[in-house]
């Protein structure tokens, strides 16, 4: 074997080490999604206690992916995801140990400390141990744990839920970590150090604060009110807090977060189709489990397996799109991936409880296979035009502009749900009522049947009001797929880097 061709294929063990970290760090949030109404029951908490379970881990995440660049840059990649997976490893062991509501919360930081940083510290590895050439189908591998973590995440998390203790919804990290620990210090190289780099530590502060503001506003925003004082005066925080990182980070001669990579067209282009990308993916991820348990009264586990044929698909896409990216590019790739994605999205805007499981899943996988087909293509061509001293920084931005976007998008999602709710509940209680042209009728039937006029009123009240939700769902797909198609004419103006070997020396 050459010397290249050797180079060519050593990378494989240590990309299964990374896409292991990744994995363990996502497939545990999916896993606890499911359990949160059984952790209520058992601490004894009201649903606004158990949400910080979390939101404080969705928070931490935000605060430390930033500063993932440069503890990679001074540290040396290898050391920081190590220890990223140790500190994730620990809190999963001291979250089974949890006695009550604040307890499991604090450790569930302490969790999002190392979790929060697996994700941008990996892609970053995979940057330096990947031939260029190659850097497509490696990311396509590496990003199945994006989607396989989701997919598999809440039926294992329901079966779990269902037949065993909670606590082995943490246990069951502990192996995962240790081998990823034991597997990273045997397989991966160091990269080069940079011990001049210093710490941006205003940087930190401004963009720590500002993302903890808005995010912590975009998650509580539906439950506090829009308008609330609390509310605005997040906003108001997180505006002037992050105003005032982007004056430091672009007057820095080493930030945080290197805005400027922004100038680069195709990285920003990149980051924002991703974004938009994230936004179709979390908002099935958000909406088809209301739809499938509040309304089909599916199990956790149930709806689970209803979803999981088709998260299966978009993780098989994914390295099939990546070698895809490295032979013809993002641009045609991009397009069809995200046309396909947008319009099986608007498809869900039919949905109603007599659609069958069949129409479901394929419905859900055809939207899948565009999701798989764009996202890492998309994501690769943004990353390419990066210098690939420049890599972690690239990083860590993109995974907080995404963390952002899909916070953003279940937010809307979230206000335009309860909005239509309400909207379509009103029309839909006119022909209830007793005022009614062709109510009577029916009213006098379930009378006859429920023996009283008024819980006949209230069984037509309740139907109109699952019925009203059905109808909001359905809307805010349809405002789902909007913004997934938006991202169509962005692709056209990707810069085509797939097998350049200068793009990267030249960005900046």
């Amino acid at each position: 074997m050459s010397h290249s061709e050797e180079k060519n294929t050593s990378f494989w063990l240590p990309l299964f080490v990374l896409v292991t970290g990744a994995f363990a760090a996502i497939f545990n949030s999916s896993t606890i999604n499911v359990a949160i109404p059984k952790l209520m029951t058992i601490f004894g908490v009201s649903s606004d206690e158990i949400q910080w379970v979390l939101t404080g881990y969705m928070l931490t995440s935000a605060v430390v992916i930033p500063i993932t660049g440069y503890l990679g840059d001074r540290f040396g990649n290898k050391r920081v995801f190590i220890y990223s997976l140790a500190i994730f490893t620990l809190g999963s062991v001291l979250s089974s140990f949890s006695w009550s509501n604040n307890s499991l919360i604090a450790f569930r930081v302490l969790q999002a400390l190392g979790g929060g940083m697996i994700m941008p510290i990996s892609m970053a590895i995979i940057y330096r141990i990947v031939p260029m050439n190659m850097i497509g189908l490696a990311l396509g591998v590496w990003g199945m744990a994006a989607v396989m973590g989701p997919a598999i995440g809440p039926t294992l998390g329901g079966y779990i839920i269902d037949h065993f203790n909670w606590r082995l919804l943490f246990l069951i990290n502990i192996p995962v970590g240790i081998l990823g620990i034991i597997l990273s210090i045997l397989t991966l190289e160091e990269t080069p150090l940079r011990t001049d780099t210093k710490f941006d530590f205003w940087g930190f502060v401004t963009s720590a604060a500002g993302c903890f503001a808005l995010l912590l506003a975009l998650s509580q925003g539906n439950k506090e009110g829009w308008t609330s004082f609390y509310i605005v005066m997040l906003f108001i925080f997180s505006f002037f807090t992050l105003l005032l990182f982007v004056l430091i980070e672009l007057n820095s001669a080493d930030p945080m977060l290197d805005l400027r990579l922004f100038k680069n067209k195709t990285f920003t282009l990149s980051v924002a189709i991703g974004g938009l990308i994230n936004i179709g993916l979390f908002g099935g991820v958000f909406l088809m489990p209301i739809f499938t348990q509040n309304l089909m009264g599916l199990t956790p586990y149930e709806a689970g397996l209803l979803l999981l044929p088709a998260s299966l698909v978009s993780g098989v896409m994914l390295p099939i799109s990546g070698a895809l990216f490295d032979k013809f590019g993002a641009k045609a790739i991009g397009v069809i991936g995200v046309t396909i994605a947008g319009l099986g999205t608007l498809k869900l805007h039919y949905l109603s409880v007599d659609t069958s499981f069949h129409d479901i899943i394929m419905i859900m996988v055809i939207r899948s296979i565009g999701i798989g087909l764009a996202m890492m293509p998309i994501s690769t061509a943004g990353m390419n035009v990066v210098a690939k001293h420049l890599v972690g920084r690239a990083s860590s931005l993109s995974n907080v502009i995404r963390q952002i976007f899909a916070s953003f998008g279940i937010a809307i999602l979230t206000a335009v749900m309860q909005n239509r709710q309400i909207f379509h509940y009103a029309s839909l209680s006119e022909g209830v009522s007793d005022a009614s042209l062709v109510a009577p009728l029916t009213i006098k039937q379930l009378q006859g049947l429920l023996g009283s006029h008024d819980t006949a009123i209230g069984v037509l009240a309740g139907l109109a009001q699952k019925q009203s939700l059905i109808n909001a769902i359905d809307d805010s797909f349809l405002i789902c797929g909007i913004f997934v198609i938006s991202a169509v004419p962005l692709i056209f103006f990707l810069q085509d880097v797939r097998k350049s070997k200068t793009a990267a020396s030249k960005a900046s």
